[in-house]
């Protein structure tokens, strides 16, 4: 067995095989249909198999081209990044889209050495007005936009 001369790539290939086996195992419980008519199974399926194929590239090219070595893991920005997006979950119904979309981009930003306050309340405010629109006018989700108290 050759040795893994770029742990990242390698890794990140074996992810990505892991994540298509288990879209095929999900979508194995649908109907596949045809190309021409797709069924519910379809897309899981060959989604599934391109990320095995695009993993298996990956993870082969890692044993042949020298890379960087896997960096030691950061655990402030994850839970900061995972803590955000569950406060998110929980403020959205009763804060509203707008606010709680503006105050996970904030929070989620804080995670960055280069967190700048400005910059990311910017960011929130742009991205809760494309949410409200996608979401909210575009798909119709019944969630409110603004608290009920304003």
């Amino acid at each position: 067995m050759k040795s893994i001369r770029s742990p990242k790539d390698f890794w990140a290939g074996i992810l990505f095989i892991a994540i298509g086996a288990f879209a095929i195992g999900m979508g194995s419980k649908y109907n596949l249909g045809t190309a021409a008519r797709m069924g519910p199974g379809y897309f899981p399926r060959i989604l599934g198999i391109l990320l095995i194929v695009l993993g298996g590239v990956l993870a082969l090219r890692a044993l042949r081209l020298q890379g960087s070595p896997i960096p030691q893991w950061k655990w402030r920005p994850t839970l900061i990044v995972l803590g955000s997006v569950i406060l998110f979950g929980l403020m959205v119904t009763t804060v509203g889209m707008a606010l709680s979309t503006v105050f996970l981009i904030v929070t989620a930003s804080a995670a960055s050495p280069e967190f700048r306050p400005k910059e990311a309340l910017i960011s929130g405010i742009c991205l809760a007005a494309l949410a409200v629109g996608v979401f909210v006018v575009g798909l119709k989700l019944q969630l409110p936009i603004w608290p009920s108290f304003l």
